[in-house]
């Protein structure tokens, strides 16, 4: 069966699609991660610089785990010999389980009662950090494919 049949959409727009998969819930995790922040601050002010600093270092650590998934997956997508693909082959199957994994662990701590908010406070926004960065790599990989593109089309734009 080819699976291309189903929502085609053309190479460069996977990227697209990788942008929507990053940034949109790295940015809904930062927000909730800021407002946990905020609020232990609050509560307890002489913990905010120590949250913070855990925060900045979940962001490296992750978006140094995430570097390898951009370029894994922006070289997959790129050396697509088809101009158009499936919506859906943005991710292999291996990343697609990866996802899952996250979001329904994501979901699980959420609903763990008894971890303290200080853990959302400094996690959370480290997380979302990393997440919205690796969104805006993609962005960046998607405009330098579009740009590529174009040149290679003998002048004519897209």
């Amino acid at each position: 069966m080819n699976t291309d049949r189903i929502l085609p959409v053309k190479r460069e727009h996977l990227l697209l699609m990788q942008v929507l998969c990053w940034l949109a819930p790295g940015i809904k995790i930062l927000v909730t991660g800021i407002k946990a922040l905020l609020q232990v601050g609050t509560e307890n002010p002489e913990r905010i610089w120590w949250l913070a600093l855990i925060a900045i270092a979940v962001t490296v650590a992750f978006s140094a785990m995430f570097h390898r998934f951009i370029i894994r997956y922006t070289e997959r997508i790129l050396d697509f010999t088809e101009r158009k693909k499936s919506l859906f082959a943005f991710f292999d199957l291996r990343g697609y389980i990866l996802i899952f994994f996250m979001m329904g662990l994501g979901i699980s701590l959420k609903l763990i009662p008894g971890i303290p908010s200080e853990f959302f406070a400094g996690f959370y926004p480290g997380l979302g950090a990393a997440l919205s960065i690796a969104g805006i790599r993609y962005l960046a990989s998607w405009w330098k494919a579009l740009k590529a593109e174009t040149r290679t089309c003998d002048g004519k734009h897209l």
